[in-house]
């Protein structure tokens, strides 16, 4: 089993910029460009009772873009709404689908960066999977650190080369040198983004052989095809190719790579602290997005607006047939786009393959999160699939139930 060590929650570290000025860069001013009301301030903790999760707390989104840098981010985030703690609950590790794409991007890194009986830090470990995946492929010790990371879930000899902290990083974990340093949806949730990485370059220190990879969700696609349901309040940073790009350089490292991964959906960075005075690396080209994202975020209240009101639309019209539908994800996807419909009770029923979250209810629509065996009871007429990349993974498990529901996804 792994080890665990607990401590103090912290306080994040703050932005050295003012509320009109960028997070990731300083500049300024920026343009309000989406705005969301009472919205759930955190989508995946587990809540225990339906009047617990109507009372749930709400917060604003008002997405601000920076022309300067590309960087998007909520300018009402209030990091004192949120939580993360033992009972959230966020893990995709029960999907195949996702386990095969977690299992090749360990293998793709170890091969690349030759992690291979290195020292290894994963920032915002969640609960471990991917660092135990680094430790059983590549024979690594490793350290997370994420306030809700659970270790008795991990188990077995890689797990003995493991020790993780509940807490959040900050610079009193910088006591030990890393070959290699991962952080995996989690620079979305920092709202001091620029600080941030300034403080990961520090703990660095003069290791500059050190390999940083970062996995966020990819921006461009959000703002292009109008998914507002990744839009919700603990991601309250949002990152093109580009903006991540000149975040990293402002922090003092140099971008070997980009990537754009798992049906468009995640954004990768793979970099190194720059080692002045050798030369810089060019920019990628994949960084030249800066005119799109201009022009993405000018039309997007309009063709949001329109998406959204599809979506409206479509379910008003399930209900009046009487039609019996189900969302499948119960995750942040789900609470973004059960918020979004504006009527709570327009989706009846919600289920997930995470056996953790069964029987909890839904934050402030308080539907209760069914696991996907009692659907043979419910017999929906409809499942609305909140991650398009599961469809057939979904498919095959509505079939090996002897359902054959009318399929829609985001």
């Amino acid at each position: 089993m792994a080890n665990a060590v607990d401590t103090i929650r912290p306080v994040q570290p703050g932005s050295n910029y003012g509320p009109d000025q960028c997070p990731a860069c300083g500049a300024g001013p920026l343009e309000v460009f989406y705005e969301v009301d009472n919205v759930p301030t955190n989508s995946c903790i587990l809540l225990s009772s339906e009047e617990e999760a109507r009372a749930y707390p709400t917060g604003d989104i008002r997405l601000a873009f920076c022309p300067s840098c590309g960087f998007v981010h909520n300018a009402v985030f209030d990091l004192a709404k949120t939580e993360y703690s033992g009972r959230y609950e966020e893990t995709q590790g029960y999907s195949g689908t996702f386990n095969t794409f977690h299992k090749g991007l360990a293998e793709r890194l170890i091969k690349k960066h030759e992690l291979r009986g290195k020292d290894v830090l994963e920032i915002g470990c969640g609960k471990g999977e991917f660092l135990l995946l680094l430790s059983q492929l590549g024979d690594n010790r490793g350290v997370g650190i994420d306030p809700g990371v659970d270790p008795d879930r991990l188990t077995g000899e890689a797990a003995e080369r493991l020790t993780f902290i509940k807490d959040f990083y900050s610079k009193k974990y910088d006591d030990r040198p890393f070959d290699f340093v991962a952080c995996k949806m989690t620079l979305e949730h920092i709202p001091a983004a620029e600080r941030f990485m300034r403080d990961v370059r520090e703990g660095i220190g003069a290791n500059t052989d050190t390999v940083v990879f970062f996995q966020i969700p990819e921006a461009l696609r959000i703002l292009k095809f109008c998914a507002f349901e990744d839009i919700y309040y603990e991601h309250c940073s949002y990152f093109s190719p580009g903006s991540l790009a000149r975040l990293f350089r402002r922090a003092g490292f140099e971008v070997l790579n980009i990537e754009i991964e798992y049906g468009e959906q995640y954004l990768t960075i793979e970099a190194k602290p720059a080692r002045a005075p050798a030369p810089a690396l060019p920019p990628l080209p994949i960084e030249d997005d800066l005119d799109v994202l201009r022009d993405l975020v000018r039309t997007f209240p309009a063709r949001n607006a329109e998406v959204l009101g599809k979506w409206r639309e479509s379910i008003a019209d399930l209900n009046a047939q009487g039609r019996t539908a189900v969302v499948w994800g119960s995750g942040s996807k789900a609470v973004s786009f059960i918020t979004a419909l504006g009527d709570p009770k327009a989706i009846r029923y919600v289920t997930d393959i995470n056996p953790h979250r069964h029987g909890h209810y839904m934050p402030h629509s308080a539907q209760r999160i069914v696991a996907p065996a009692e659907l043979k009871e419910i017999k929906p007429d409809d499942v609305i699939v909140m991650n398009r990349i599961y469809l057939d993974e979904i498919r095959n498990d509505l079939s090996d139930m002897g359902l054959s529901p009318n399929i829609m996804a985001l």
